[in-house]
Parts: C-alpha cells; structure tokens; sequence
C-alpha cells in the first residue's frame, strides 16, 4: 500500500537533502510568512511545507502538473480532504497506546503490542475505504483515483474480517498450539505455531463428548522455575508470528505515516488558499514551461507574503518576458521594485512543487535552481568590507548555478561608488547569459542598466516603477527605459516637510 499522492510512481522522501541557499531563500522571499499561512500553529504541516517547497526544483513538468490536479481536487473538497488527514493523524497517534510493547524484547510483548495495533489500525483502514467508495465520483485527479481504487480493492469487507478473525486467533483465547521436535541431546527443536483445530459443537455437546486421548501436566501455581520454562517454550513457539505480525504492524503504520506527509502539503495549501480568499486575493494554477523555454507572461502577479503581512490592498503586475533571459528593473525608490522581485522568487518555488501562485495567470519556465542575491544590511560582525562579502556570497552562487537556474539579484554591489559597482554587476551578469542563467536584477546602477540598454539584446528587457506626476507611487512595473533617478528627493519631501509642517 502507497500513498503516491506527490509523485506519481513514488512515496515522497522528507529525508530529502535541502537546497544548500535555503537559510536565504527563506530571508529574501520571506518564506517564514508563506509558511506560518500555510500551518498556522500545526508544526507538523509547517515542516512538511517546508520541506515540499523547497524541494520543488527537482520536480519535472508532469510532476508538477500531477499535484495540481490533485490540489484542484482538494480545492473543490476541503472538508473530506481536511477529514483523510484526521483519520491519518490519528491512526498514527494510536500507536502511543502500544508504545512499551514495542519496546519489548520478548516475542510475547511484541505479539501483543502488534495485534493491539493491527487491531487499531483496521479500524482506521476501514475508514479510509468508507471514504473512498462514498466520495471517489468527485475526486477526479489520477492521484486521488489511484488511491481510492487502492482503498477499496486491497480493503473490501471480506478481507477486512478475515483480519479481525486472525487478530483475534492471535490472543490465543483458548490457549496456544504449537509442535516441536527433539534435536541434539534430545533438546527441543523446530518449534511451530499451529492453527488450533476449530470445535464448532455446541457446550452441551462439548461437554458429553469423550475427550480426546493427550497426556497432560499441570504446573503448580507456586512452581516459578516451572513457569518460567513454559514461558520460554511459549515465546520460542511464537517467536516467528510475533516478528511477521510486528513487520505487518510497520507496514501499515508506514502507509499511515506517508499519507499523512503527502495529505498535509495538501492541508498546508487548503489553508493558504483560505488565508488569500479571505482578503480578496486571486489566485491561479501555472503553466510550466521547459527549463530551457525563455518565455514568461504574468497577468496581476502580485507577492503573496505582502498581502499576508498587511491589511492594504497590494497591487499585482502584469509581463510578457518573451525570450528574456535578462530583466532588470530600476525607477523610483519604495515603488514595489523589491515586492516584484520577491514575487517572482515566490511564483517559481509555488510552481514547481505543484501549488497555485498568487496571480490571475503566471506561465513560466522550470529552473534547475532558484539563488537571490540581496543587499544585506550592515553586520558589525563582519571581519571584511560589505563589497567583500557581496563578492563572496556571489562565489558561493556561483559555485552552484547550472545552465537554466534563476538568479535574483536586489541592489546588489551598490556599497561601492557607482562605476566600480556597474563594472562589477556587468562582468557577473554577462557571465551569467553566456552560461545560460536566467536574471532579474532590481538596481540604482543606471551606467549598469544602460550599458544593456546600449546593447540593444533581443534577450534583455527593462522595467521601471511607476510613479505619478507629484511624486506618489503607483508601485506597477512598466516596460520602459532605465531611469537615471531613482526619485530619492520625493522621500525626503514626503520626510522632511512633514516634519516642517510639525514645527509650525
């Protein structure tokens, strides 16, 4: 039994090694907000988002669309979905029940722990099946028919009391048969547990009935030793049953587990969706392209953490990047340049592990990677320069790019004068292109972004934020030229007069 639910011919792997730039993904996209939407305060959901989020960009184009059909299914049946993730949860925490017998080292202890647990989890699988039959005409993704196919062909009702009647066998009720053989020095060997024979006669005629010819002992009830020796005929009797019954035990426990990671991914997304819903935010299931397919179109894009840590309206962006393997985006100072960016980073990692984006529509190529290159404020407890450690974070980049990866960048070697911080920002970028890395570079650098403009690349295109005539902020992106100004004197306008205007 799998559960296949984020894969389509595998059980995900939550062992699975993280990008090594996760501690930064999480800094500049603000993933911690995304998350806490996503789990709330379950931490179990948390991780497991985590997990499947960042993982995401191993995850191919069929892959992709595989979840998404499942998560319009979850979408369109909250409830029954928030309802399989119950019934895993707690056939999982039933185990606790059974905890210090599975600790036991004897196979009496082991046996009984198994066969309570079995017993327990029968109960959940006949759930999980009733669920299956009742609802399987409105879940229509391959993930979820598979499995309720799965549920209701492994589960039927008569294989489910075949279980019930051998668990119960399994108590020994009415005692235990076993057979042995004499081996070396005519100790005991082969030991075997026997089915015991089934006497169907009524008690009256039972108890009429001539016995059986056996020969027979009684232990004393005060002979220690003597029970302590039909103990260890009993557990040599059951010591294989026990390991087959504790292996069955584990293998069920194992398929509640793994459904429950796959669920709650899909969990996490159902609450993210409530969370947008609530604040009027659309939201819209990707189109992925091929890595190596340069188009990008968004229509009302907007960045989801903002929207979750603020009660104001956001506004979103529209795009066609057709072709572009490079955007750079200046203009005016807090117009939405970084919330774009950030926007972007969040788009792809939704994408690719097969979630909905916060946009009305977003069509974007796969990346083999997704690496950010922010401007990090000051630290105290840095032994370099700011440019050094720019230099360095961008080794360490570097060091792991692959052709087809995404690279963000936000105002990153503007801590020197603006022509050293160009040349440097132009070297790297030209770099890149040739390596087949796809860029978005948010920058103050206007020699930066007009050297590209000067090159008149089909590949390049140029944002601008917008602003109005007196100074507001629109905070859209426009297609346009690199401005020269990132319109720094409407802020100390919008500073310093008010403070003036205090004064008088």
């Amino acid at each position: 039994m799998r559960a296949q639910l984020l894969h389509r011919d595998r059980d995900f792997d939550p062992k699975q090694a993280l990008p090594w730039n996760e501690a930064a993904l999480m800094q500049d996209l603000e993933l911690g907000t995304l998350l806490q939407a996503m789990a709330g305060e379950d931490r179990f959901l948390h991780d497991v988002a985590h997990e499947v989020m960042l993982s995401g960009s191993g995850n191919d184009i069929g892959t992709i669309l595989y979840r998404q059909e499942i998560l319009k299914d979850c979408l369109m049946n909250p409830a029954v979905t928030r309802e399989l993730y119950r019934i895993t949860f707690e056939a999982i925490e039933s185990r606790k029940k059974q905890f210090w017998g599975f600790l036991s080292t004897h196979p009496a202890g082991i046996l009984s722990s198994s066969v309570g647990l079995l017993e327990m989890h029968a109960g959940y699988l006949k759930m999980l099946k009733d669920i299956a039959a009742a609802q399987k005409g409105r879940f229509r993704s391959e993930g979820f028919t598979v499995l309720f196919a799965m549920l209701e062909r492994e589960l039927d009702d008569d294989y489910l009391e075949s279980i019930q009647a051998h668990l119960k066998e399994l108590r020994f009720t009415r005692g235990l048969l076993m057979s042995a053989g004499l081996g070396p020095g005519n100790s005991g060997d082969n030991y075997v547990l026997r089915k015991a024979n089934r006497d169907d006669r009524s008690l009256l005629e039972q108890f009429f009935s001539r016995k059986p010819d056996a020969y027979t002992f009684q232990i004393d009830e005060r002979d220690s030793a003597g029970a302590e020796a039909l103990a260890r005929l009993r557990e040599r009797g059951i010591n294989l049953v026990a390991n087959a019954v504790a292996q069955s035990a584990e293998h069920i426990q194992g398929f509640f587990e793994m459904l429950r990671i796959e669920l709650a991914f899909y969990v996490a997304c159902l609450n993210l969706h409530d969370q947008l819903a609530s604040r009027g935010q659309p939201v819209a299931f990707p189109v992925p392209l091929p890595a190596s397919d340069r188009r990008l179109s968004m229509h009302n894009l907007y960045d989801v953490s903002l929207v979750l840590n603020t009660a104001q309206p956001v506004v979103g962006n529209d795009a066609d990047c057709e072709g572009k393997s490079l955007v750079i985006v200046t203009g005016a100072n807090q117009g939405g340049k970084s919330s774009f960016l950030r926007s972007i980073g969040l788009a792809q990692l939704m994408m690719q592990c097969g979630m909905f984006v916060g946009a009305q529509s977003f069509t974007a190529g796969l990346c083999n990677g997704l690496f950010t290159h922010y401007k990090r404020e000051e630290d105290k407890t840095l032994e370099s320069g700011k440019l050094d450690e720019e230099l360095a974070r961008m080794s360490d980049i570097a060091d792991h790019l692959q052709a087809d990866s995404l690279l963000l960048f936000n105002e990153s070697f503007a801590v020197t004068n603006e022509r050293e911080g160009s040349e440097i920002a132009r070297q790297i970028v030209h770099a890149l292109l040739e390596k087949r890395i796809r860029v978005f570079f948010v920058t103050h650098m206007y020699d930066f972004a007009r050297s590209f403009l000067d090159r008149r690349s089909a590949d390049t295109m140029f944002l601008h934020a917008g602003r109005e005539t007196d100074g507001s902020r629109t905070f859209r992106l426009v297609e346009g030229e690199p401005l020269a100004t990132s319109y720094g004197e409407d802020l100390y306008r919008k500073i310093f007069a008010g403070d003036a205007a205090e004064e008088n």
